[in-house]
């Protein structure tokens, strides 16, 4: 992980995107993530839930976003999905 190395972070973690990381300044920064819609045509994908995650990596390709963890991810989202949508506010 970019930000603790190996040290365990949990499972509610997320990356962030470049336009985001600003040279590591958002570690350890807890963001609230909120699924809004799909991407794809499968219908219902969010779960109507939200989930605060704390940003441990950096995710160059991730292009503008939060990278939720798998444990973040089914939380707020249909696994059937894939890929959605999200909201994110720093808390």
């Amino acid at each position: 992980m970019a930000c603790y190395g190996s040290k365990p972070n949990g499972v509610m973690i997320a990356a962030a995107s470049d336009p985001l990381w600003n040279k590591g300044a958002i570690c350890g920064k807890m963001y609230k993530v909120t699924c809004t819609g799909p991407t794809n045509h499968v219908p219902h994908p969010c779960t109507g839930k939200s989930v605060t995650v704390k940003i441990v990596d950096h995710c160059p390709g991730c292009g503008g976003t939060l990278d939720p963890s798998k444990e973040a991810f089914v939380t707020i989202v249909n696994p059937a999905a894939e890929i959605i949508k999200i909201d994110y506010q720093e808390v």
